[in-house]
């Protein structure tokens, strides 16, 4: 989340820095504030199924680590019974 405040940031000094630089009276291009809250909404719908995936793929490693442990360790209470 800090990464997208920080690239907003910097998106808005970059559009006030052509502003300045330019000597004209040329208008910027306008954006709706539909299409920027559409954006920002795209963009932490999808921030959050990159974080679900995530957790999930870390799950299902974490739970194969554990399994592969106790198999392991059933095998060494096998092997001193023995």
């Amino acid at each position: 989340m800090a990464y997208n405040k920080c690239f907003t940031v910097v998106l808005y000094l970059v559009c006030n820095l052509t502003m300045a630089l330019t000597d004209s009276c040329v208008s910027c291009y306008r954006i709706e504030p539909a299409t920027i809250a559409g954006i920002i909404i795209a963009d932490v719908f999808l921030t959050l199924i990159i974080v679900m995936v995530t957790y999930q793929c870390a799950s299902i490693r974490r739970q194969k680590i554990e399994n592969a442990e106790e198999v392991y360790m059933n095998v060494r209470a096998n092997c001193k019974t023995n």
